[in-house]
Order: C-alpha cells, then structure tokens, then sequence
C-alpha cells in the first residue's frame, strides 16, 4: 500500500527540513526520506552566521540547552607556513555548531513525516505523480541529499566526471584532558589557512570540548598527502594535539558556478548541495542551502499544485538573482593568464594586510556581511 503526500524531499539535512518545515506550516502534507537515522554523523566544519540564525528563527537559549553552541568572535587567518593575522570582532559572527545537532534539532522541527533509514533504490515518475521506492508518492519531488543525491542523478548529473569538485577530509571529536593540554586553539576563534598554490584552505576549529581539524581543495590529487603535511605542521606548531583519536573522513561539494546542475523541472526541485551552491569564496554550503529551500518553498506554494516545469522556473530565477549568474567561464580565461607565483606572492601579502583579512577575506567571503538576511515571507 503506498502513502501519499503533497511534496517528498529527499534528504534530511538543513536544506530539506527548512523546506519541510515552511511547507507543512501551510497545510501541505510532507515527507523526507532519508537513508540515515538522525542524529547522525556529519563531515562538516560546522559554524553557522547570525544571518542563518535570523532566517531560521532560531531561539538560541533554547538551542544552546544540551547543544554544543560556540559564539566565535575572532578568526585567524594566513597563507599556509606564513604569517598569519588575528581579526577579533568583539561580538559573535558566527557560531559553531555540531552537525549531528543542528540538523536533528531542524528536522524535528520541520513537521513532515519522517522516513529514516530509508535508501532510495527507485524513483518512477508516471504522469504527474512521482512514485519513490514503489511505496511513497507525490506531485512534487524536492532533491535536499547532498553531493551525491538521488534526485540529482536521476536529473542526468554524471557524479565525478565532468564536475570540478571541492573534495575534504576533516575530523572532529570530543577532547580529554591530555588533548585539551596539548590544543592552543582559542574557542573564540577558529584558524584558517590557505594552501599555498591558492587550491584551497584548512582550518582548525574547537567548538567547547569538541576539536574539528580539515582540509579542503579543489584540486583533490594527493589530498590525504596534503592532510598530512597540514596536520603534522599543526602538531609541530603546538596547535593540536600530538595525537588523533579518529581517523579523517572525507567528502566532496561543489563551488556554485562550477558546471551548474539541473535546479529544476517538471514536478522536481533541487535544493542545497545537491544543487551546487556553496560559496565560490569560502565553501560555506549552510547559509545558501537554507536560503535555497526558502525559494523552493515559496516557488512550490505559489505554483498552487501546479508542479509543471514552466511554473518551477522562478526557483532558477531566484537563486541566480541571489547568488548571481551560475555561468563563470567568462573569469576562466583572465584566472589563467596570471602567473601562479605572482599570485602566490600578492595572496601572502594580502592574508598579511589587516584591511584585506577583515574586509574581505572575513566579511565579504565568509560572512557576506554585504547581503541582509533572508526573510521569509
């Protein structure tokens, strides 16, 4: 027997529950599936900003009750084995948060049936009612399933043949005194340095008791090597501790612009990572994700049950109108021509300016101080 719904999403991380939650306040009936069981483990740096927070409406003395919740106030910034530079705030700018919370504490607000420990092995769609694993259905399906999701696939997307990808391992867990002894890390504020070739950045992060350390790039030949290299640099330098009780784990994103996905057709939107859109910049996927389900969610409510491709279209038309034209191969050639070690040597200046490291390299790519909060409607 197959249960019916008016929207499924598939995938249950802040994309999808976003979306989720704003749909069934209006009355329609949802569902996200899932192949994992929340909470679960999540490979991911995890800070959110107050621009995240205002547009989820997030009660943050609530939240904080048996969450880990960390106001960072300053970052650390520099080029990879260069000097590197202190930016403090003197308020919080973002927050660090656990993965594995943030995302329970969003789906279990969201309001839609949840269907978890649910692999997606078929999705049929047979006139204009989408049937998933031969026992959900629904007008409209909404892909929210990260890198690799389902929906994205069945759109045509080849995974790891034609898109460049961001690919990272990272690691995070909770330390013990010896770790706590051996971490100089501030809690206030995270570390980021940047490869020297420019391909990428690692970052050191410690959220109260618990220590994330990673390293993502675009160019992933050799990865591990260069996790390597960063980490030991790390425990040479005192940063870290000696030793790690967890191995790294990995995963992979796309940069928005590069080799844009399919966001939208007939009965179907893409949402989140799964569609593409962590910031060029930083890599940051959570404030684009929320604000992709946010459009979802509005586009699909005024479409009044008319899923049809031509009524989905304004969903492109708002990302594109946030984000900008996903179209970056008008920068390619103009990247190409500058020489690697001029680039080097003006980013090594740069990281080191006290203006450029607050005003751009933190206000404008990682925290998009120039864009207001979404709000939703």
């Amino acid at each position: 027997m197959t249960q019916k719904f008016d929207v499924i999403i598939i995938g249950g991380g802040p994309a999808g529950s976003t979306c989720a939650n704003l749909l069934t306040k209006k009355g329609l009936s949802v569902a996200i599936i899932d192949k994992e069981k929340f909470p679960r483990d999540k490979i991911c740096a995890g800070w959110i900003t107050p621009a995240v927070i205002e547009t989820l409406k997030i009660d943050l003395e609530d939240y904080r009750q048996n969450r880990t919740l960390q106001p960072l106030t300053g970052f650390i910034t520099g080029m990879i084995g260069e000097k590197c530079r202190l930016t403090r705030y003197g308020k919080p700018m973002s927050y660090g948060i656990r993965r594995c919370e943030f995302d329970h504490y969003l789906l279990e607000r969201s309001g839609a049936k949840q269907i978890l420990g649910e692999p997606v092995k078929t999705m049929v769609r047979k006139g204009n009612l989408w049937t998933i694993n031969e026992k959900f259905t629904s007008r409209l399906l909404i892909g929210a399933g990260g890198h690799f999701c389902p929906v994205t696939k069945h759109t045509g997307t080849k995974f790891g043949q034609t898109e460049p990808i961001v690919a990272a391992q990272e690691v995070e867990f909770k330390m013990d005194a010896a770790h706590k002894a051996d971490c100089l890390v501030e809690a206030e504020s995270p570390e980021l340095y940047f490869c020297r070739d420019l391909k990428g950045y690692g970052w050191i992060f410690r959220k109260g008791d618990y220590l994330n350390i990673g390293l993502g790039r675009q160019d992933n030949h050799k990865l591990s090597k260069h996790v390597e290299l960063f980490v030991k640099d790390l425990q040479q330098a005192g940063r870290v501790p000696k030793t790690l009780p967890k191995k790294m784990s990995g995963h992979a994103y796309l940069l928005y612009g590069d080799t844009p996905r399919t966001l939208y057709d007939d009965g179907l939107l893409v949402i989140g990572d799964a569609a593409g859109l962590a910031y060029a910049q930083s890599g940051e996927g959570i404030r684009p994700a929320i604000e992709s389900a946010v459009f979802a969610a509005e586009v699909a409510l005024a479409a009044r049950s008319d899923y049809s491709r031509d009524k989905l279209k304004h969903y492109q038309t708002r990302i594109e109108e946030r984000f900008g034209q996903r179209d970056k191969r008008r920068n390619i050639k103009l990247a190409r021509i500058i020489p690697t070690s001029f680039k080097r040597m003006l980013a090594a200046k740069l990281l080191a300016s006290k203006y450029f490291s607050r005003n751009f390299v933190l206000n404008k790519w990682f925290f998009h101080m120039e864009q207001a909060p979404l709000k939703i409607k």
